[in-house]
């Protein structure tokens, strides 16, 4: 091996340890970000921050029986049955019987709301729109895909803190 290909490879650690540590810096921001958005619009329904994100998982995962939710949120009972009642006031939610089981519960969101979700997200799904046509399909792909692992690495940390053990890591 020559010093060249030496020094080519430790400018290759070099760059790929900075992209990553930009990667991980933007998803930061991204985060934060999204969650200040998130933040305006469950303000703009009078919702708080904690109701609109189970609002959310309840829309992507629901039906669900509270105690799921209670899983997927690590949201302690006595908290979610706060927040439940707020977004069933609010006409968010319905609590239904189980058509498994008549004694439980289960939580869907009212699907009459979503038009003044979709109203409130209409400017950043439009920003979202004019950057994805700078992607050609197979970039799309690839991005779709890191999200998606992204997500699930958010996700796999979470249910371990839930849990009460370590992130993994």
């Amino acid at each position: 091996m020559t010093s060249t290909t030496t020094g080519e490879d430790a400018d290759a650690r070099r760059r790929r340890r900075r992209a990553g540590a930009d990667i991980k810096e933007s998803m930061r921001e991204l985060s934060v970000q999204l969650s200040l958005l998130n933040h305006q619009i469950s303000a703009s329904f009078e919702l708080r921050d904690t109701d609109f994100d189970c609002l959310d998982v309840i829309k992507r995962h629901g039906p669900l029986s509270p105690s799921a939710l209670a899983r997927r949120t690590g949201l302690h009972a006595a908290t979610l049955t706060g927040i439940l009642d707020r977004l069933e006031r609010g006409q968010w939610i319905a609590r239904e019987r189980d058509p498994d089981d008549r004694r439980a519960v289960i939580v869907r969101a009212r699907r009459e709301r979503n038009p003044e979700l979709f109203r409130k997200f209409a400017g950043m799904n439009s920003a979202m729109d004019g950057l994805l046509a700078d992607y050609d399909p197979d970039e799309l792909e690839l991005l779709a895909d890191f999200l998606r692992r992204t997500a699930d690495a958010g996700r796999a940390a979470t249910d371990a803190l839930v849990e009460g053990g370590r992130a993994p890591g």
